[in-house]
């Protein structure tokens, strides 16, 4: 059983996501956080005031939005597939909606289409409108491939 093996069954049985979220160094300095929902992954960016890109406004960093994004994918293909390598990104397309406020963002993903070497990952990201419990506002879509069975996981 390799780590990343061991990761993944502690993530599906137990729900502890802290081991799978090491496997990737960026999610974890993001400090993305991982729940499931009705038996989906869910993905959250907490907000911090380094993620803040426009002080004026103030809202994050687009930067930080795609980041979140494409981890918020990753973590999903680990999550979901039986890889016993980290998948490797590919490419990855966003379109910012509107921007994000400084709050916590939120993300859902979806497994396109996979093939034997590639997956395409659909990403919706979304916030919490501010004042009405319940209501969302999306702020961003994206689309992610990746290339299956590629790197060893660290």
């Amino acid at each position: 059983m390799t780590d990343l093996t061991g990761a993944r069954r502690a993530a599906r049985a137990h729900g502890d996501f802290s081991l799978l979220r090491a496997r990737v160094p960026y999610a974890a300095f993001l400090d993305v956080q991982v729940r499931l929902e009705n038996g989906a992954p869910r993905f959250r960016l907490p907000f911090r005031p380094s993620l803040i890109g426009n002080p004026a406004l103030p809202a994050l960093h687009g930067g930080a939005v795609a980041g979140f994004m494409e981890n918020a994918a990753l973590l999903h293909l680990l999550l979901l597939l039986d890889e016993r390598k980290v998948p490797k990104a590919i490419d990855f397309s966003i379109d910012y909606l509107r921007s994000a406020n400084a709050a916590d963002a939120h993300a859902a993903c979806e497994v396109a289409r996979q093939g034997r070497r590639v997956a395409q990952v659909q990403i919706r990201c979304w916030q919490d409108e501010a004042g009405h419990p319940g209501r969302t506002r999306e702020i961003a879509l994206g689309r992610a491939h990746f290339l299956l069975g590629a790197l060893p996981a660290p």
